[in-house]
Parts: structure tokens; sequence; C-alpha cells
């Protein structure tokens, strides 16, 4: 009985201990951060590679006890979309944002969807951090919208210099998706070409975003014999269908793209063929990457056995609007504090070595602080990998 009685008693507080640590652990308020974005379809890459960053930096925040933000310590929970690279998709997600008091949304990832959430945002007091390029977000009146990478007009004149002096380009020619993003990324690129003397010799061939036989298209474009072949807002599953494609065509020039890539994609479906493509990486090299960076790539890949090389931007927006949110805890509920905020931000860069700072960048394309402060790192492919070609800085 005696035994009996003592059991029980060890059982029992055994229990109570459990339910404590649960609600020790429970303690801490939530606060939601959103994400609305594509996770299928051919563009899924680019949103995946948000969410998985956004919910590994949670879950390392989470084990570490919260994230302090005016004295209230909070675990952070992230509230996930798929807009499946439709507008009126993404303005639902958004709408579902704001049903649960949601004022901080990463996404969407595409310029439609950018541009039909932009009325909501605004209407509904969400500030989010779109990957989509249209200048018009991020220039006033706009003001709810953060570029959360760099753009292709930023990128396209850094790329196309250092291959016009360093690999002696002088003629280009683009293909694009028939869609207005991509026709847009075009369009700017034939701008900067023209501007820095490179000759575009193609720039009307487009195809259909179902297209899976490439050599029609790429025929006619091939035939011009460029220097360089841009894939203008090339989708990550449709890059290396295009780069076989021309590769089997003859043509033996250099491919480039200034939207981000999956290396696994390039190695699955085009191998040895992509060696050589040019894209727009990640905001990491080994050279720059501090130990915290280290850290995250590690969690990320034990997380979901695979790590995406775009991820070393995606990290950031997380970051971003927390140390923001620390900043001035009253754009925990007023997001034209957060605003007010941006302009003077400043905090440690924890992903790069050195005294690198978080900041808000974006005047000279913007006229006003609207894109998170990340290095431009463009990568060249090579056997399942991709190595960083250079390193430069937007303001």
């Amino acid at each position: 009985m005696k035994r009996r009685s003592f059991l029980n008693t060890i059982a029992i507080a055994a229990t109570v201990t459990a339910m404590s640590s649960v609600a020790a652990l429970a303690q801490n308020p939530v606060l939601k951060i959103g994400f609305v974005g594509v996770t299928s379809g051919p563009a899924a890459a680019w949103g995946i590679s948000n969410q998985r960053s956004m919910e590994t930096r949670a879950d390392w925040i989470n084990e570490e006890g919260g994230y302090t933000i005016g004295g209230t310590t909070y675990d952070i929970e992230i509230v996930s979309f798929d807009d499946q690279k439709d507008p009126k998709r993404a303005v639902a997600g958004m709408e579902k944002m704001a049903q649960e008091g949601i004022h901080y949304v990463v996404g969407p990832n595409v310029d439609d969807g950018a541009a039909a959430v932009r009325p909501v945002a605004e209407k509904l007091g969400i500030m989010y951090f779109p990957y989509a390029f249209p200048k018009a977000l991020y220039t006033a009146p706009a003001s709810n919208a953060v570029l959360g990478m760099v753009a292709n007009y930023q990128s396209a004149p850094a790329i196309y210099k250092y291959l016009k002096d360093e690999k002696g380009v002088k003629t280009v020619a683009f293909v694009t998706r028939n869609e207005s993003d991509p026709i847009s990324q075009r369009d700017g690129g034939v701008e900067t070409a023209e501007s820095l003397g490179i000759k575009v010799v193609s720039s009307n061939v487009t195809y259909q975003g179902d297209t899976t036989d490439f050599t029609p298209v790429l025929t006619p474009v091939i035939r011009t014999n460029p220097d360089l072949l841009v894939l203008s807002g090339v989708a990550p599953a449709n890059a290396p269908q295009l780069i076989r494609s021309a590769r089997e065509l003859g043509y033996i020039g250099l491919i480039s793209t200034e939207t981000a890539q999956d290396a696994e994609a390039l190695k699955e479906g085009a191998g040895n063929l992509a060696n050589g493509f040019i894209s727009v990486g990640g905001a990491s090299t080994p050279e720059l990457a501090s130990d915290r960076m280290r850290e995250f790539v590690k969690r990320y890949t034990k997380k979901f056995g695979v790590y995406d090389d775009e991820s070393n931007t995606k990290v950031y927006a997380l970051e971003y609007i927390l140390e923001t949110l620390k900043a001035n805890p009253k754009a925990l509920k007023d997001v034209k504090e957060f605003q007010r905020t941006m302009d003077t931000f400043e905090a440690p860069n924890p992903y790069m070595k050195g005294d690198a700072k978080l900041r808000y960048v974006g005047t000279t394309s913007f006229g006003q602080r609207r894109q998170v402060g990340v290095p431009l790192v463009v990568n060249v492919y090579e056997n399942g990998k991709f190595e960083t070609l250079f390193v430069a800085e937007v303001d």
C-alpha cells in the first residue's frame, strides 16, 4: 500500500511538473506574421523559400525563448496563404491576414499579386514585403509596400556592365513568358542594355505559361546569334527547359536572368547544360556569411531536408519586421509608426560578418526608403551548385 501510494505520488508530481512546463511554454503571447505568396505551380520555388525561411527563423526564435518588443516577449507564429500566383487569391489572402489581426505580411512574390493587394493593404493597415518590381508600389504616394529583394532594374545594369566589361558581350537577345511581370522585366532589360551600348538583336519573342516544348520558341532567337541570351522573369521550373533547348539548338553564348533560381531544379532539368547560367542569388556568400547565417542554413536544411540559395535573401524580411517593431513598439498596432521609424532605423545585421547593418534603402530608385538593404549577389551555376560571380550594393 505504501509503495503504491508512493508511486501514485510520483505520477501526480510528474503530471503537475509536465503541466507546469507546458504552461510555462504557453505564457508568451503570440505575435502573428503573415505570408501571402505562390507555393504551387512553376513559380513555387520563390514562395516556398519565403515560407520556409520564415518558419525556420520563427522556430529558432521560439526555441530561444521568444522575441522581446517593448518589454513583452512574444512567440512568433507564421500564418501562410498560397495565392497560387493568382492576384484574386492574393487579395483574399491579405483579407484573411487582416481578419486575424495581422499587420505585417511577407509577399506576394509576383508583380500582379503585389499590385492587386495594395488597396487592401492600405485600407486595412498592413505593411507588406513583396518580391515584385513595379516602382509604383514603393514610390509616393504608395507607402505600405517594402521591396524584399534587389529589383531587376537594379541588378540588370550591374550584370550587363560586368558581362560587357569582363566577357566582351556586344549583343543581347531577350525571351520572356507572355505575362505582365516578365514582360515588364524584359522592357527594363532592353532599356538597360541599350543605355550601356549593347545591341539588342531580338526582344519580341514570348511563350505561354504552359509551354513544354521551347524549341520553336527559341529557334528564331538563336538565329540572331546573340552574345547573351536573357531569360526575363523566368520561373525556376521553366529555366532548365529553356536552357536545355537553347543548348540543344547549338547556342554556345552566355545565358542569364535577373530572377533568383533553384540549383536543384537546374541540376535535375538541365544538368551540365546549365553550367555558366547567371542569375541573381541570395544575399550571402561564404565570404560574407556570419556564424548566425551558417546556423540558419543548418536549421533550414535539418527542417526541410534541402536548402535553397534564394533563402539567403528571404531570411531578411522577418528580421527587418521584428527589429523595426523592437525599435518602435507602437508599430505593433499602428503601421504609420512603422513607416515613421524606417527612415532612421538601423540595427546590427546578424547574417553578415563584421559591422554590417540592417537599414532600409531605395532612395535612388523610389525617392523614399521602401526596400530592405541586402547585398546584390550575382551567381553562376556550375556542376550542380551556385558560385558567386560578384557582389554589389543598392542605395
